[in-house]
């Protein structure tokens, strides 16, 4: 199991927790990957020392890059497995600080704020460092990696940067070393918040390095790049104002449900399957959450060697609607939509996003339909969420799940996408 919770304080702590699932010390090797349900859609987390010496990347996306090596094991992934160590690795953290200053970051990554703690437990930040990851490891045996940093972002590059790397497992950065630390990165994407194609748009503004980012004028990043530039430039000096403590604030509500193709689509009927299914899965979530969408998106991602003969990687289209939560409503405009901007390219991955949300506090009539029709709609979604909810999702599909390219019926036992493995065990 791999992971990172990050922690902070007068120093900001990042703690990296993996479960050992085997352990070839013989050869040094920890390995495990995770994997989507396909073979197509591989994906694969490589242990640190396995990529090192194997040559390998952070991540693997194609089955052809995983050497042919008995000392490596493909493992699918146990996702309850995952959510139940993460929430009992937050309880130990709830032992350091308070439940207010934890702050979950994602499955595998949290955020302590222990400004106000850390002097209970130790002498120094690194001693209590230390005595986090004996009890994680005593109570639950996953090793942590610390990251340490006056603020949140410094935490998070001392532990991507240099914990790993280091013999306790535990990395630093402060104000005064960022000029050591963060401005001796050469590689702009080792950096969190810096992919290869930002990396891209910062070398046309003559920027290859952190020191060169920190150096350069922060109005021309801003004209440049916008909000994110003004935030890479405070990453290169270590700046981030963030607290835990503050809830952070939701500009603008939105349910949506995304998806990897498990092979490339190229036949209109199996892509429209997909959409469908989308559009009446995050049409549920909004019927569960009593919500009307007033804007629906559809964003269409083109597999590699389409995007590369078309020139462009997908498209993304929204589109106004009247307030609805109705399957048949969401689904012919989502259809729509595709039809409007599709072109016959290979398709691989399917979102479909609402927008606009607003209370479903009554239904809107309208001069096209009878509203005995509309009702009975209503009514027949209301039946059919309930049939899920109680018997499971499998138990009542639309006919169209079991045509070729449906995949609802296989992704309903997917956690986040991924297999949830032997529940709990």
């Amino acid at each position: 199991m791999h992971g990172k919770s990050c922690s902070s304080g007068a120093s900001f702590f990042c703690l990296h927790y993996s479960m050992t699932i085997m352990d070839f010390r013989l050869f040094l090797i920890n390995f495990l990957p995770v994997f989507k349900e396909h073979t197509f859609a591989l994906y694969a987390t490589i242990q640190v020392k396995a990529k090192h010496l194997f040559h390998l990347k952070a991540n693997v996306s194609r089955k052809r890059d995983l050497p042919n090596d008995p000392r490596l094991w493909v493992v699918p992934p146990r996702m309850n497995l995952y959510i139940q160590r993460n929430l009992q690795i937050n309880q130990i953290f709830h032992q350091f600080t308070t439940e207010k200053e934890v702050w979950p970051y994602s499955i595998d990554e949290s955020i302590l704020d222990m400004t106000h703690t850390w002097r209970l437990f130790g002498n120094s930040v690194r001693e209590v460092a230390r005595l986090i990851q004996k009890t994680v490891r005593q109570k639950l045996g996953l090793y942590t990696t610390v990251g340490i940093g006056d603020n949140p972002v410094q935490a998070k590059l001392a532990l991507d940067l240099y914990a790993k790397h280091n013999h306790e497992l535990i990395g630093e950065i402060h104000y005064e070393t960022v000029p050591d630390k963060i401005w001796s990165i050469t590689e702009l994407t080792d950096v969190w918040g810096i992919g290869p194609r930002m990396a891209k748009r910062l070398n046309r503004l003559h920027i290859h390095n952190m020191y060169e980012l920190a150096h350069t004028n922060p109005y021309l990043l801003k004209q440049q790049l916008g909000v994110i530039g003004s935030q890479l430039f405070a990453t290169a000096w270590g700046i981030d104002r963030a607290q835990v403590t503050e809830p952070t604030t939701v500009k603008a509500a939105s349910l949506g449900n995304s998806q990897v193709l498990p092979r490339d689509y190229f036949n209109q009927a199996e892509i429209e399957t997909v959409i469908k299914e989308i559009g009446e899965q995050v049409a549920a979530r909004l019927r569960h959450h009593h919500k009307l969408a007033g804007c629906l998106s559809l964003s269409i991602g083109f597999s590699y060697a389409a995007a590369e003969a078309d020139g462009r990687g997908g498209f993304h289209q929204a589109l106004k609607i009247d307030p609805t939560n109705d399957n048949q409503v969401l689904t012919q405009q989502l259809l729509w939509l595709f039809r409007q901007n599709w072109e016959g390219q290979a398709v691989r991955n399917i979102s479909v996003y609402s927008s606009k949300l607003s209370a479903n506090s009554g239904q809107q009539l309208n001069l096209f339909e009878t509203p005995r029709n509309q009702i009975r709609r209503s009514r027949l979604n209301q039946v059919i969420d309930e049939i899920h909810r109680q018997f499971g999702f499998t138990k009542l599909v639309y006919a169209t799940s079991l045509l070729k390219g449906g995949t609802a019926i296989k992704r309903a036992s997917l956690v986040g996408g991924h297999n949830g493995g032997n529940s709990y065990e």
